[in-house]
């Protein structure tokens, strides 16, 4: 299968220093507002790479659910595989494709569990059906087939039928607690326009552009 014709030319927009905001947080939450702006679909989802005690690397899509500048949040099953790994190897990485823009962003940071409070306060704000689905699916396990997990579902609605959906145990959220941004503006002939957020020996952040 030959790809080597299949590009495109990148003339939507540039980025330059005198573009760039002090701050990456703010950086991000500009470019996510204009992604939001031109109404694409899920702007929120992220590839979130992880890897195990080995360094053997995974990657997956989730749907950020928090950000601001203690970090970006996300939240899964415990038992789940990224968790797994998260719990080895404290480590990720996350990037945001907005194709429409033209535009992506790479955040690498270490991660921490986000308090049970907070889990409790997303898990609350989902829908009902999400909400079962915690508690339905064992997340990265081997089943035998999908009427296990429509059957768990069913046990679900049945137990939970007359109340709050309680937090499980082995559910919550992860903090990515950022240690560098990168902001990347795809431009003509691949001299892409990226920028490199990082703490400086002061623990301030200072921008510098990296070649394409």
């Amino acid at each position: 299968m030959d790809l080597s014709d299949l590009r495109q030319s990148y003339t939507k927009g540039s980025f330059s220093e005198s573009d760039l905001l002090d701050s990456p947080f703010e950086q991000f939450e500009k470019w996510f507002r204009e992604a939001q702006q031109c109404e694409l679909e899920e702007p929120n989802a992220m590839c979130l790479a992880t890897a195990d005690g080995n360094g053997l690397p995974s990657t997956r899509v989730v749907l950020l659910k928090g950000f601001s500048e203690q970090g970006l949040t996300f939240y899964t099953n415990y038992e789940s595989r990224k968790a797994a790994q998260l719990e080895a190897n404290p480590q990720a990485a996350a990037n945001f494709l907005w194709l429409p823009l033209q535009r992506q962003v790479n955040v690498i940071g270490r991660v921490e569990r986000v308090s049970k409070a907070e889990s409790l306060k997303y898990f609350l704000s989902r829908p009902f059906g999400s909400q079962l689905g915690a508690w339905a699916s064992p997340q990265s396990q081997v089943i035998t087939s999908r009427s296990i997990l429509e059957m768990k579902l069913d046990q679900m609605k049945r137990k939970f039928a007359q109340g709050k959906v309680p937090l499980p145990d082995n559910w919550g959220g992860y903090r990515i607690v950022p240690e560098s941004f990168e902001f990347w503006q795809g431009r003509a002939s691949r001299l892409h326009d990226r920028f490199i957020y990082q703490r400086d020996v002061e623990g301030q952040w200072a921008a510098e552009r990296l070649a394409p």
